[in-house]
């Protein structure tokens, strides 16, 4: 990095999934719109092709008029090329296809159990995690080999498990996990506060909160605009719309075919006395099988949807597709901001600015006090020169804690399943995870999930899943 006028010059920044057909765009967009950075970005992919079609849509965006941060893509072919010397390095990748993704989430319906997104909690999330913990060693490896000083973003899911992954590996990684599900939760707080205190034009930035929780689970306890506290005002629009809900189209590019009206986000309010900081897909996969995701008709009546693979996997023609122009020049990025704060905060590490936001990063400061050191909670954080110092956010209500436990214990259990290459392991812990609870099956009904689900992906998994004798059936 060079320093110099009240700008940074020369970043590198090694961008690992770099063939991304959807939030690479989103990263490169940010990018040409910061004029106070400009550098290199080494793009690398198991997909190289992918990876070189976005060199050349970078390169494209990088030449625009518009574009006022000026950033040359290359292609890498090995991870170490990208990793060399990187300032920062973003992790955003596919474990597995969507082929993988597709057993992850409708094989455990033959049991009842359903899942709404798949990719972090329930047996979705753990068999997706299974693929993704490996890849997660091999490049925290790297960084601790070729870019130790470097700051590690992650955006892949499931979140926890990656960045936990990271510093099991690397004690001494900078690494740190970014999730928007917070800034929707503002965006709905700021919508309801325009539509009842006949207020305009609310800056989500100043919808001030405190955030405790786990990626995905994770909760407000404070919230406020301007000298307006907004619990009361969410109250009250609770008890008045519940049910019809707050309705909006959820409008992330993975999410499209998606909407939800926030009742299961609601219904917690009004059960635990907490701001729920996600979607309700996410939300619903947190809490026993029996409740919101007990059958399809119950998602329904609560009114958001279950993932629809088939869906992703028609998007993704669209997307490739859509990457074929980008690339040929048929077709242009738009340049607008997008909303995501990676780049604020890549800014503010560089000394630029300094901000306050959420991050997922290890509890070692207690900054969720009733929780374990050692587990990956979301809160806030200052976001400074050479710094991310996690803010205080006090407990958890003891009835949401013991929500959050399980699937802190079970993000250890599955850690050391996936190094270990351990089937009993990811049985205890289906074992314990909400949505399978709640539907009563029996172990040997879970072994049999268990196996079944472990073969439908095993060719993203290491050799031991297949050769180690206690993993048979």
């Amino acid at each position: 990095m060079i320093y110099g006028e009240q700008k940074v010059k020369d970043l590198q920044i090694a961008y690992i999934g770099g063939g991304s057909r959807g939030w690479a765009w989103t990263f490169m967009t940010d990018l040409a719109l910061e004029e106070s950075m400009s550098g290199t970005i080494r793009l690398y992919d198991l997909d190289f092709e992918a990876a070189k079609a976005n060199e050349i849509i970078g390169n494209r965006i990088s030449e625009r008029e518009e574009a006022v941060g000026k950033w040359s893509y290359i292609t890498c072919n090995t991870l170490r090329e990208a990793l060399a010397g990187a300032d920062f390095v973003v992790i955003s990748i596919l474990p597995g296809t969507f082929d993988e993704m597709e057993s992850d989430v409708h094989m455990p319906e033959r049991l009842g159990i359903y899942q709404s997104v798949g990719d972090t909690a329930g047996p979705g999330g753990m068999i997706r995690a299974l693929r993704t913990i490996p890849m997660f060693v091999e490049i925290a490896e790297g960084v601790r080999e070729y870019a130790p000083e470097a700051w590690i973003i992650n955006y892949t899911n499931p979140m926890s498990l990656c960045v936990k992954t990271l510093y099991h590996t690397f004690p001494e990684i900078k690494a740190f996990g970014c999730c928007h599900e917070v800034f929707g939760t503002q965006k709905i707080l700021k919508g309801i506060l325009e539509d009842t205190q006949n207020l305009q034009n609310i800056e989500r930035r100043d919808i001030h909160v405190n955030v405790l929780g786990i990626n995905h689970f994770t909760w407000f306890d404070e919230a406020s605009y301007k000298g307006i506290d907004l619990f009361p005002v969410y109250k009250k629009y609770i008890e008045e719309h519940f049910a019809e809900g707050y309705y909006e189209h959820d409008t992330n590019w993975a999410n499209t075919c998606f909407a939800c009206n926030h009742r299961v986000k609601f219904d917690l309010f009004r059960k635990y006395g907490l701001i729920a900081a996600a979607g309700n897909r996410h939300l619903a996969e947190f809490m026993p099988g029996n409740e919101y995701l007990n059958n399809p008709q119950t998602v329904d009546e609560w009114g958001f949807a279950l993932t629809s693979v088939a869906w992703r996997k028609n998007d993704l023609k669209n997307r490739m597709e859509k990457s074929r122009r980008l690339a040929s020049g048929e077709e242009e990025v738009k340049l607008k901001p997008t909303g995501e704060e990676g780049i604020l905060l890549i800014k503010a590490l560089c000394g630029l600015e300094r901000i306050i936001s959420n991050v997922n990063i290890p509890n070692t400061a207690a900054q969720i006090s009733n929780l374990p050191k050692d587990a990956i909670v979301e809160t806030n954080a200052v976001f400074e020169y050479g710094h991310v110092r996690p803010i205080a956010a006090g407990k958890v209500p003891d009835q949401v804690r013991k929500l959050i436990m399980p699937h802190i214990e079970n993000h250890e259990t599955i850690l050391q399943a996936a190094l270990n290459c351990d089937k009993d392991a990811v049985v205890k812990a289906f074992m314990n995870d909400p949505i399978v609870k709640g539907k009563n099956c029996s172990e040997r009904e879970i072994r049999m999930l268990v196996s079944d689900m472990i073969s439908a992906t095993d060719k993203y998994l290491p050799k031991g899943w297949k050769n180690d004798e206690k993993n048979k059936r």
